[in-house]
This record gives structure tokens, sequence and C-alpha cells, in this order.
């Protein structure tokens, strides 16, 4: 707090203030000391002999051990001189919204200080209703109508903010208009810790240098789109403590919760110290229970709201929504969540490898014919699995309904693009619990609902394939695109699907023909004919568009970092310069996904007037053979194309797709269809 700042402070002394208590000299000397320790300064009040006259110089205190106090002016050039003129009134030190006051005898006085005895006791007054608290290298940035001051954040409460700014010619102060409101941006020398829009309460100074006191003008703001379906808040018993360093003050604040979900949180603060403003950003907020570490994650205040309860002090309860987090914290955090609603509910925890397989095999889920597709590759795809369940990477999820170590329903995801994750593997036990397929089903929406906001997840679509012939996919997701009844949002997309033999040496591409690397243009030209046949999400989801269609593959790396494959090459069939297929070539650990739906190639068909079966078949011999594999399976779009050019498929695929900026509509629909969903 500057001086000027406590010399205001000290003018309000008296206004609606509490009755003083009375306070002995021993606990005066060690709020002194205190201040000394901070190297912070009190006030010494002189009052003319002649004259209705007072002022307030600041001083700073040498440490007291009796009732001796010896004080240094804090400005050496400050012009109050004429000390014969004056009696000292009064000596106030700061105790946070209150302050120590007391009458002490004068020893000596001179240009460079003061020297005092104490009384044996003093009072405490009240200075304000709520404590403002001291602040230092926080930069304002003041402007109303391209009007811009700059200057520093002097203190603040959770009513107001103090800051002092100062003018560079040709500017002057009356270019504020008081009666109109004006922004405010706060910055720590790293990051902006504040921005919002203040009414101005008051203003002191000179014609230089002003201090203003703002007060919010809202008590909420709204950093996301507001939702139907919102994240569960819950009550833990006991509940984490939030802790960080206030962005305003520096110091370390420790905060007891009221309530917490995966997207947010809420405390309640005493009225009088309050530490909260609406827009105030914390970047480094622990979630912390009895001193262990949960999460940490970028995070700012949305709302400030008084609760008055009969015969209570008011309190104020805040909204935190949390911004950003890593990703295992963020496993953590909803892990805990889920379990404390339901006990039977997991998240990535330590699965017994036995159990797992068991189940696959027991639910039907790896049926005769999948088993023979993946025999021959088991100790390959148990080493893979065992990564997957008991390293918990950051691109994979799985979610269990267990009773005990026996797992009654299970589904997982994997974040196979940029930024969509793929739900797959979805099966539960029919002679265990009734509802644990719905349950797992309930545990990755919650999932998806409380992290898609989060940068670090990278979770922009949900997608999933199903055979169209299966009731239940079909009825859940299939239902929930034709309910929403918007591509945009939700889109379905179906695909042909068999398995490509590798031919060895390959078949060889027709003349006319050629196969080469994809060009950002050819994506263009890929998006114009797709948004005529479907106008759905697949090519957003995929990376097949311009922008996110070639180059780095971040994605790729991180894979490796985890000691999975992750490979992806793009190819563009084109005969005579003109483009008749686009053709995604995906290289994954065997098994991943267990119907290789991760390990690819799909083929979007684009002009099927040329491109004859026989021209296909040859391409996908070549594109085949660059694995080394002996055969992969291919997905074929459209579907159609298959059944007119004569392309024996094994089956249909429906790649359905969410955008997760249509929650809302989704979970509307589920709730409808499945009673048992608990958004």
């Amino acid at each position: 707090m500057t001086e000027m700042r406590k010399i205001e402070s000290a003018r309000n002394l008296n206004a609606g203030d509490p009755p003083p208590v009375d306070v002995g000299r021993k606990q005066l000397i060690n709020r002194l000391n205190y201040i000394n320790f901070q190297n912070d300064t009190v006030l010494l009040r002189f009052k003319h002999k002649r004259f209705d006259h007072s002022i307030c110089i600041p001083a700073k205190i040498k440490p007291c051990g009796s009732d001796r106090l010896d004080c240094i002016w804090a400005d050496p050039r400050q012009p109050f001189t004429e000390y014969g003129a004056y009696d000292l009134e009064c000596l106030m030190a700061p105790n946070g919204h209150k302050m120590f006051m007391a009458r002490p005898t004068v020893k000596a006085i001179n240009a460079r200080g003061i020297s005092l005895i104490l009384p044996e006791a003093c009072i405490e007054a009240g200075l304000r209703r709520v404590r403002r608290h001291s602040c230092s290298g926080i930069s304002a940035y003041f402007t109303q109508n391209s009007a811009l001051y700059y200057g520093t954040l002097v203190d603040f409460s959770a009513l107001s903010m103090c800051i002092e700014v100062s003018t560079v010619p040709p500017q002057t102060f009356e270019w504020i208009n008081p009666e109109l409101p004006a922004t405010l941006i706060l910055f720590d020398g790293r990051e902006t810790v504040y921005s919002g829009e203040c009414k101005i309460i008051r203003q002191f100074g000179n014609k230089q240098k002003k201090s203003f006191i703002l007060n919010s003008a809202a008590s909420s703001i709204q950093r996301f789109q507001p939702k139907e379906f919102r994240s569960t808040r819950q009550q833990l018993v006991p509940l984490p403590d939030i802790i960080f360093t206030h962005p305003f003050t520096r110091k370390t604040v420790n905060l007891a919760l009221f309530d917490l979900s995966g997207s947010g949180c809420s405390i309640e603060e005493n009225e009088k110290d309050a530490l909260l403003l609406p827009g105030m950003l914390i970047h480094d907020l622990e979630l912390n229970l009895a001193g262990c570490h949960i999460a940490k994650t970028t995070a700012q205040v949305v709302y400030r709201n008084i609760i008055n309860i009969d015969g209570n002090p008011p309190r104020i309860r805040c909204g935190i929504v949390f911004l950003d987090m890593d990703t295992q914290d963020h496993v953590k955090l909803t892990a805990l969540l889920q379990k404390a609603g339901d006990k039977k509910s997991y998240i990535c925890n330590r699965v017994d490898m036995d159990e797992l397989w068991n189940f696959f095999f027991e639910t039907g889920f790896i049926y005769p014919e999948k088993y023979e597709a993946v025999r021959k590759h088991r100790e390959e795809i148990k080493k893979t699995y065992e990564r997957l369940y008991l390293q918990t990477p950051s691109i994979a999820r799985h979610f269990t309904y267990q009773d005990n170590h026996r797992i009654l329903g299970h589904m997982s995801m994997i974040r196979y693009y940029k930024n969509t994750w793929l739900i797959h593997h979805h099966a539960a036990r029919k002679n265990g619990y009734y509802h644990a397929g719905i349950a797992v089903l309930n545990q990755i929406g919650r999932f998806g609902n409380d992290a898609h906001r989060l940068y670090t997840l990278h979770m922009d679509y949900l997608i999933c394939y199903y055979r169209p012939d299966n009731k239940f996919p079909n009825s859940v997701f299939g239902g929930a695109a034709r309910n929403i009844k918007d591509p945009g949002g939700c889109s379905l997309d179906t695909f042909a699907y068999f398995h490509q033999s590798g031919n060895n040496p390959p078949l060889p591409i027709p003349d006319g023909w050629k196969l080469t690397p994809t060009q950002p243009a050819e994506l263009t030209e890929l998006e114009i004919f797709y948004k005529q046949v479907s106008g759905g999400l697949m090519l957003n989801a995929l990376d097949l568009t311009m922008y996110g269609g070639t180059g780095c593959d971040e994605l790729a790396e991180e894979f490796q970092r985890h000691g999975f494959q992750r490979q992806r090459r793009l190819y563009s069939l084109k005969k005579n310069n003109r483009l008749a297929a686009i053709i995604m070539l995906d290289i994954s650990d065997v098994g991943l996904n267990l119907s290789d739906l991760t390990s690819c190639i799909k083929v979007i068909i684009i002009d099927s007037v040329d491109l004859s079966g026989n021209v296909l078949r040859s391409v996908l011999s070549d594109v085949s053979e660059q694995t080394g594999r002996g055969e992969m399976p291919v997905l074929l779009y459209p579907a159609a194309y298959a059944e007119n050019n004569d392309i024996t498929y094994q089956k249909l695929y429906t790649l359905w797709i969410l955008s997760m900026q249509y929650t809302d509509p989704y979970f509307r629909y589920l709730k409808r269809l499945l009673k048992f969903i608990q958004h």
C-alpha cells in the first residue's frame, strides 16, 4: 500500500467504525515488530497547535523491545519541518482491516525521525468493513474511450481495487469521465492476471499522478458458453483445499473448498478477509488433500456471491473454473470424483490383466472370428495392453465398472488424431450388474463433459465405429445423430470393411494412374467433395483438412514417448492429374484397437466414374505392401462404391462423430433414451 493510500485510509478511520477494543503495550510491541519485519510503515498523525489542521506522516520503525520506539521518516525529503507548530496526536499501526492507535509521548524529534515512549495501553479500531491487501509489482493498464494510462495496483479488497496511474503529455486526467465505466488490465510481468470493466468510485491526487478506487462492474463473468448439462459438483468428505500464490499479493493462500467437479470448484470466504475477484486468473492453483497433491491447474474466478445465513456473518462464495490441467492430474481428479459418486466406478486404475482378458472373452467381445484375426499376434498384443492399462499413458483412458477385482463393464478411449478421441472396446457382463454397460457409458460421458475445454486433453471430437446391425450403439450413437439433425454437430458416415491381402510382388498400377503424396490443394478438393455428399465432421475429426492433413505429426511423437507406434501416410490417386481418391494409411501397434481400426487403410472415393474396382485393388495392393504386414483392413467410403464396383466386403462400419460443442443435445437425447444416465 502506498503512503498516499495509507493516509487516505487513516482519514476515513472514524466513519461508521465498530467500537474500539483496548490493547496492551505488549501486543502493540508485537505488531510493531511485525511491521518492522515486513519492512512496512506506521503513520504518525500530527495536529496543528493553533489551527484545525492535521497531517499524517509515514515512518519506518526500528525493532522495539521496551517502551521506547525509534522511527525514521519514510521519505527523507518530506516537507514537514515545523515540529514546534504541531503536537503528536497518535501513532497508527495497521493490523489487517483494523488499526492499532496509541498516544505516545515524544522524547525527541528532528529532520531524520522521531523517538517515542509507548503508553501502557492503546486501542484497536475498525478501519473498514473488509480488509485491503497490499500489492507490489503488478502493472495496471487503465483505459476509457481509447485514453490509456499506465500505473500500478496499490491494494485491493474483494469490493474494490486501488490503482495509481500517471499522465504522459498531452494526457490529462480530464479525459476520464468518472460517471462512465473504464477497463482495467493487470499484468504481473509475465502474464495477465486480471481484466474487466470497472466503475470509478473515488479519485485523489494531483495533475501528474492520481489514485483511483475502482469497483468491478460485475459480480460474475461468462468464461464459456452456458451449458444445460454441467459438470457434477460434489461435496466430498473430506474436501481438498486449494493452495496458490495470489496473483496480486504474491503470498501463499490456502482455502477450503465448498464443492468440486472435474471442471471447477467453489470456495467460501470470510467477508472481511476475502481475496478473490471475478475475472482474476490464477496460474498455478493446486488441489491438495491432507498434504497429498491431487492436481495443479490454471484457473479463473468466475463469480462472487454473498451468502446470508440468519444469525451468522455474511460469507462470500466464489466459483472457480479450471482452464487447463496436466493430463495425469486430470485423470486423478476425475477418478476421485467418479469413485466418490459410485464406489464401483474406476478410471485408469491398475487392472488385473488376466481378469481383463477373461472379461473380453467371457462377454463375447472377442468372438471366434475376431480371435482368429488377433491370435497370431497375441504375445505382442498382451504387451501393448500392459502398457495401456498399467502405465496410464496420456494418449489413452480406460473406464471400468468393478465389483472388487471383477470387471463388470468396460469402455476405453484413445487419442488417435490431433484433437479427436476414439471410443472403443465397450463390453459388459450380462450375469453381473445389470446396468454395467450403461455405467461405463455414463463414466466416459462425464469424463468428456469435464475434459473437452482443457487444451491439454485435445478433445474437440469424440468418435466411434459401430456396425449398423448392432442395436445398442446404433440406438445410442446413431440415434443421437439422427435426433440432433445437424451433421455439423454430430455426423454419421458409413464405410465398407474388408481385408486387403498383400501381394508379393504387389499388383502393378495401370498406366495413366499415379499414386503420389497428398498436397494441401488436394485436401481442399476433398473438402468440397465431402461437403456435397455428407456435410459431416469426418475430415475435421480425422485431420484431413488443408490445415490438419500435412506437416509434423506431434501426436506420433507423443505415441513414441509412451512406447507406442503411430504413423500416418496420405496419398492421392490421380488419373491425368485428376483427383480420384484420397488414401490414408494408419499404422499403429497390432491390436491397439482389437478390430484393427487404428491400423488400416482408409479410402475416400472422389471420382467413382473413372476409378474402377480393378484399379483400386492394384493401388491397395501397393499400399498394403508398404506395411510389411501381409494383410491390412480397409475402410472404403462411400460404402455404395463397393457395391457398384463388385468389391466384396465383410461388413459395414458407421463412423459416429460428436463435436464437443454439441454435448447438450447429445446428453438430452441420452437421458430420454436411457433413464440410468446421470448427466
